[in-house]
């Protein structure tokens, strides 16, 4: 029998949400998923009502309220965060966690020009993914690819590839995904690969924040792209 009593507990909005997935890897007790691109609570006997995912949702969807639910089961969470953490991470867009990939080309194969794993924007990449693991990051501006000719043949191989643009995209949702990204994976260096334009200048202020956010001293370089498709001095 279910036993119910007033308490705080998390409210999502599912107006403002916008399924960017960062209150997942905030919820201790893993009681909140992405299901149809939105974010809700698996299960009300998993919520602790404590508010960790507050600070994690950039559109200001998440809340606490005080309301009749089932109370916490410490037992349940404890056996759902077990299973949950047998399994490879899901990322935040809902994507089945078998869409996290490495690949590469078998050997002796000709070389290909994609990169050697799936996912590659940064707002969907899980901050544990295998293939950042002991990995050196190329974080490059959208643009890049489209006006530097030699993207994949000088800047892809032996890197794992983030994608983001730090104008258009939720500039604060992608520090605080990277940071989470530097903190629970052992990266190795970070490159960042910009255009020349001032705005596209935010990436690179992004990655000092991350680490500096870490605390470790991660080697940190820059590439400069011109608009014409040439590497700046």
């Amino acid at each position: 029998m279910k036993r119910t009593l007033t308490r705080k507990i998390v409210n999502i909005d599912q107006g403002k949400c916008d399924g960017c997935g960062l209150c997942v890897p905030a919820c201790a007790e893993g009681a909140i998923e992405i299901a149809d691109g939105k974010a809700r609570l698996i299960d009300e006997r998993y919520c602790d009502g404590l508010g960790a995912c507050l600070g994690e949702c950039p559109r200001g969807a998440i809340s606490i309220e005080e309301r009749e639910s089932e109370e916490l089961d410490e037992e349940a969470t404890e056996l759902h965060l077990k299973a949950v953490q047998s399994e490879p991470d899901a990322l935040p867009c809902g994507c089945p966690s078998s869409a996290v990939a490495r690949f590469g080309a078998p050997p002796g194969s000709p070389p290909t020009s994609q990169p050697g794993h799936w996912p590659i924007q940064l707002s969907l990449v899980p901050p544990t993914a295998p293939f950042l693991q002991d990995a050196d990051v190329l974080l490059a501006a959208d643009c890049v690819p489209f006006v530097y000719a030699g993207f994949h043949q000088d800047f892809l191989g032996g890197h794992a590839l983030l994608v983001a643009c730090p104008k258009l995209d939720d500039f604060q949702a992608h520090l605080r995904k990277l940071t989470e990204v530097l903190r629970r994976s052992d990266v190795r260096s970070i490159t960042v690969v910009r255009m020349e334009v001032p705005c596209c200048g935010g990436l690179m202020n992004m990655a000092e924040q991350a680490r500096n956010a870490t605390g470790k001293d991660i080697p940190l370089s820059e590439v400069v792209i011109g608009v014409r498709g040439e590497v700046e001095p």
